[in-house]
């Protein structure tokens, strides 16, 4: 079976919403968009490029597909992620989206969604989600991820949609790789690692 791989890019409160541009995510008065995009710098893109790479299928939530079918068939060539990003078949988990999709090599998860992506991971060898917040509640609840990469910014805003919302499933995590890029963010890689232990200090 293949991995299951989650990049998201993510304040030190939590937030993962619309780090791209104002007017990516609105919902609940959201008013942050485009946060991520005065922390971006060479070194770090590089990085999220090479991480990337290792892709040979991408899946993605409703929204989080419409905003990357928008932009990225007509984006320019000369952007490493442009040629990656339209190669690789894509999956779309949604109720409300109906095939055929406009983004060539897209395809609709249909039926049990927990099945569907476990169906997908025997397929491939690594499958990557992108963004897709709601998508990735439910991957969590189901124990379906494996990888999460997680890029931790320098900013708190103090709303909005985070990774591990309330009632996020309790699990162990191990940190595999950690990288300080010169613009304050953190490149941090964990894996699954089962559920969390306790102990107690008063002992």
């Amino acid at each position: 079976m293949g991995k299951l791989v989650v990049t998201e890019f993510v304040t030190l409160d939590g937030v993962a919403q619309a780090p791209g541009e104002p007017d990516e995510d609105r919902e609940g008065g959201f008013r942050h968009g485009g946060w991520q995009v005065p922390l971006l710098d060479e070194a770090s893109g590089s990085a999220m490029f090479a991480q990337a790479t290792s892709m040979d299928a991408l899946l993605l939530g409703r929204k989080t597909y419409e905003i990357f079918a928008a932009y990225w068939p007509k984006a320019p060539e000369e952007m490493p992620f442009t040629g990656l990003l339209n190669r690789v078949p894509k999956y779309v988990a949604s109720r409300t989206l109906a095939e055929p999709l406009e983004w060539a090599g897209s395809t609709l998860v249909a039926g049990d969604l927990a099945e569907g992506v476990a169906a997908l991971k025997d397929r491939h060898d690594e499958l990557h989600v992108i963004g897709s917040l709601d998508l990735v509640q439910t991957l969590l609840r189901h124990g379906l991820v494996d990888r999460l990469n997680l890029w931790l910014y320098p900013v708190v805003l103090g709303s909005g949609k985070r990774v591990f919302a309330e009632g996020a499933v309790p699990a162990a995590l191990r940190l595999t790789e950690s990288v300080a890029h010169p613009n304050g963010t953190l490149q941090l890689t964990y894996e699954a690692s089962g559920a969390p232990t306790y102990g107690d200090l008063a002992i």
